[in-house]
């Protein structure tokens, strides 16, 4: 068995998470994104999750180590800072897909763009991926004697 990094730190937050969230808010998880990140432990990726799962709100764009190095390779940051990232993508990604977007890459990274090896081959995006390994067709006529 494994122990929990940190654990000490961990029960701290989660002991003031949940005292405050009995003392200010009558026991209710916030519905908006500034009240949630306030409390003890919930950073912006926690705090973007919930308000997902919870109340199917987009405040902004749940970043990831998945979507960090997708988004990456996909050309839309260079940013390796997760906030710097979600500001990236939230500039380029139309609101509506917010929700799912981490879904989306979490998906592609799985079957074609994993960590270890990228198969570029089949891909949907490899017509558009600046990291594509895929060769585009040549283009023009082939010259004839």
């Amino acid at each position: 068995m494994y122990s929990t990094g940190f654990y000490k730190n961990k029960a701290k937050n989660i002991r003031e998470f949940c005292r405050l969230l009995v003392e200010e808010h009558d026991g209710v998880i916030p519905d908006e994104i500034e009240p949630l990140t306030k409390l003890p432990g919930i950073g912006r990726k926690t705090a973007n999750v919930v308000l997902q799962e919870l109340y199917r709100k987009a405040a902004g764009i749940v970043v990831d180590t998945h979507v960090m190095r997708l988004s990456r390779l996909l050309g839309l940051t260079e940013h390796k800072d997760a906030v710097k990232v979600e500001r990236d993508l939230i500039a380029k990604v139309h609101k509506r897909y917010w929700l799912n977007w981490s879904l989306y890459l979490i998906f592609l990274g799985r079957k074609h763009c994993t960590a270890r090896k990228r198969i570029c081959t089949g891909c949907p995006l490899n017509d558009i991926c600046p990291s594509s390994e895929v060769q585009p067709p040549k283009s023009g006529r082939k010259n004839s004697k």
